[in-house]
């Protein structure tokens, strides 16, 4: 493994990390709503269990309500059954074959007990961004105990190993103070 392979190995996972931690934070509830969030609800489709998404189209009627109208006839009941034993505190109600999914307004302590929840998300992320850069200067500390590299090539390539990691942190904390603000916005 080269320095220049380690690094592009540690840039490519702590994409991946703030990635992760996207996925993470659209899963947090918030006032208005997305499509997203009954991406994590499955329904029993004759015998196998998958996503609302792959039964029936998902979309928005406003801010603050999902449509989702199924393929089939006989699908809407279970699909209901599933959003209302979902743990995501959903109350949906049918139009014939329509379910209109209303995203009840959040309280105030609950919006603050979501911001604990996406801080601690974030923290996460910045862990795994750490652990990522410890990964990376042991590697370095190898190839220079191999006398692959001299202790300056060391050196440079830990500095910007940690620049990196600095980068990916403040991004992380960009993605965590916007999504913060979404959550208390009433």
């Amino acid at each position: 493994m080269t320095i220049a392979d380690i690094k592009k190995t540690a840039e490519t996972k702590m994409a991946k990390s703030i990635e992760a931690l996207k996925n993470d934070l659209q899963k947090v509830r918030t006032g208005r709503a997305h499509p997203g969030i009954l991406d994590q609800v499955h329904v029993d489709y004759y015998g196998s269990m998958v996503p609302i998404s792959q039964v029936a189209n998902v979309s928005l009627l406003d801010a603050r309500t999902i449509s989702v109208q199924p393929w089939e006839k006989g699908m809407g009941q279970k699909i209901e059954k599933a959003i209302r034993e979902s743990d995501l505190g959903l109350n949906p109600s049918s139009q014939g074959d329509l379910l209109r999914v209303p995203m009840p307004a959040l309280t105030e302590e609950r919006r603050k007990e979501l911001t604990k929840v996406v801080r601690h998300e974030g923290e996460n992320a910045k862990v795994a961004v750490r652990n990522l850069r410890r990964d990376a200067n042991e590697h370095l500390k190898k190839l220079l105990k191999d006398k692959e590299i001299s202790e300056d090539d060391e050196r440079r390539a830990q500095d910007d190993v940690q620049k990196l990691t600095d980068r990916t942190v403040a991004e992380i904390d960009k993605l965590v103070q916007a999504k913060e603000a979404e959550v208390l916005a009433v």
